[in-house]
C-alpha cells in the first residue's frame, strides 16, 4: 500500500510560480515511478510530468520548459516536487500525484495504481 498526499496548490496569477509537493509513504517506494496528472472541470485526467522508477524525468509537451519534477528520498517517505513556472490560465486544474510500480515512462493515468486526493491550482489571467 502506498499513501500519497499532495499540497501546495492555490490561487495565483498568470506568470507566477508554484511548487507542488507529494509525500509518499509505504513499502518499497524505491521501485515506484511517480507522476503528476491534472484534471480540469469537464476534462479527462491528463499527464503532466513523471519520474521513472529509475529517476528519469519526462514531461508533457504543454509544460516542457516551464515545469520541473524532482524527488527527495527520505528513510521512510518520498517527496516528489513539481515546480511550475510561468503559469498560464490553461494550467488551472486539480493536480494529482500517482505511483506506478516499475513504471518507465507511462503517460496514461490508468497505469498508475495509487493516487492522492489532489490539490487545486487556479491561475487567473
Amino acid at each position: 500500500q502506498v499513501n500519497l498526499v499532495e499540497s501546495g496548490g492555490g490561487l495565483v496569477q498568470a506568470g507566477d510560480s508554484v511548487r507542488l509537493t507529494c509525500v509518499a509513504s509505504g513499502v518499497v517506494l524505491s521501485t515506484y515511478a511517480m507522476g503528476w496528472f491534472r484534471q480540469a472541470p469537464g476534462k479527462e485526467r491528463e499527464f503532466v510530468s513523471g519520474l521513472t522508477w529509475r529517476g528519469a524525468p519526462y514531461y508533457a509537451d504543454s509544460v516542457k520548459g516551464r515545469f520541473t519534477i524532482s524527488r527527495d528520498n527520505a528513510r521512510s517517505t518520498v517527496s516528489v516536487y513539481l515546480q511550475m513556472n510561468d503559469l498560464k490560465p490553461e494550467d488551472t486544474a486539480v493536480y494529482y500525484c500517482g505511483a506506478d510500480q516499475y513504471g518507465s515512462g507511462n503517460r496514461q493515468w490508468e497505469r498508475f495504481t495509487y493516487w492522492g486526493l489532489g490539490t487545486q491550482v487556479t491561475v487567473s489571467s
